[in-house]
């Protein structure tokens, strides 16, 4: 069985739920699982899957039909719902199906501010539609992001240099993708600041694009962002009390590792279906009018004041740090 997303972080881990639950029903079933390459260490270590089949950097989704025609499939899980997935179900004949992506309600609720979502189906859940014919429904737990032991031997080694193994931290994940999902870093550096004041040890995570980003909390916060690959980033979430983090990937890793996560919801909300899934989490945003303001966060807020997340303060989100490690 071909299971198909090839991006993004968040989105590649919330569909962990539906692979847990295809291999408890379905316990004979070979799952391959298709992304990019850049994606694969995220369900490499996975033990629902039993192999990963990755979109090299420049192929063609002929070529990558071409290498998945060779394992046989009987059915297929389009969990991307794009155009590259929709040529490979063209090119890779078996049983297909998919899940609805909702683009006009989300369209709608961005222009108009209309909410036809009624319900609000979280995205992990959404993705069950197409598992209904295999009778595979969703069993209530949280996403899992899997980690090898070289992953967590690299991490253990960063903590004790830095005088952290064994000692609880903060992990704070001050970047993300586009500007408007990032908390200003004025706000970042008052709640490491207030962190430190508390007797915390900070920890700032991220890629290497948020390496400046994570630089402006020192010398308040430990810089491992850009210095860790996607499972050794995992592997130091686990090790946090409690992650802090905007609408990113980061947030979704720290779900899928167990870690209890305080999530800074701006230009996106809740029902588009990317909330912390079936995890100890508490989200912090703004009723306002202005939102949502874009599907997946934009370069500058139409507005130009931000409130969606300018008004959401240090003092608040360390409140909410405090009663998820209480």
């Amino acid at each position: 069985m071909l299971c198909v997303r090839f991006s993004s972080i968040g989105d590649v881990l919330l569909t962990t739920p539906l692979l847990r639950a295809l291999q408890h029903r379905h316990p004979d079933a070979r799952v391959c699982f298709v992304t990019k390459r850049a994606h694969v260490p995220l369900v490499s270590d996975n033990p629902h899957v039993h192999e990963v089949v990755a979109l090299e950097p420049g192929e063609s989704i002929r070529s990558l039909a071409r290498r998945l025609r060779a394992w046989q499939p009987t059915d297929g899980l389009d969990l991307h719902g794009s155009l590259r997935s929709l040529a490979l179900r063209l090119l890779v004949r078996c049983r297909w199906s998919g899940y609805a992506k909702r683009k006009p309600a989300r369209t709608a609720l961005i222009a108009a501010k209309l909410d036809f979502y009624g319900h609000h189906v979280p995205v992990a859940e959404r993705y069950f539609a197409a598992t209904r014919r295999l009778d595979v429904y969703p069993d209530g737990g949280s996403p899992e992001f899997f980690l090898g032991a070289a992953a967590r031997q690299r991490v253990q080694e960063w903590l004790a240099a830095r005088g952290l193994e064994g000692r609880p931290f903060t992990a704070l994940a001050p970047g993300a993708a586009h500007a408007t999902k990032r908390w200003p870093l004025p706000h970042w550096r008052a709640l490491a600041e207030r962190l430190r004041d508390l007797g915390q040890r900070v920890v700032a995570v991220g890629s290497a694009a948020d390496r400046d980003a994570a630089a402006a909390l020192a010398p308040l916060a430990e810089n491992a962002a850009g210095d860790f690959s996607l499972q050794e980033t995992g592997g130091l979430l686990a090790r946090a009390a409690v992650v802090v983090s905007g609408d990113t990937g980061v947030m979704h890793m720290a779900t899928g590792v167990g870690t209890p996560v305080v999530a800074l919801f701006g230009p996106t909300v809740e029902a588009f279906g990317f909330f912390p899934y079936a995890s100890r989490a508490l989200v912090l945003e703004r009723d306002l009018g202005c939102r949502p303001c874009s599907a997946m966060g934009s370069a500058r807020c139409p507005l130009g004041h931000h409130r969606c997340l300018v008004d959401i303060l240090p003092d608040e989100v360390l409140a909410a740090v405090g009663r998820l490690v209480a």
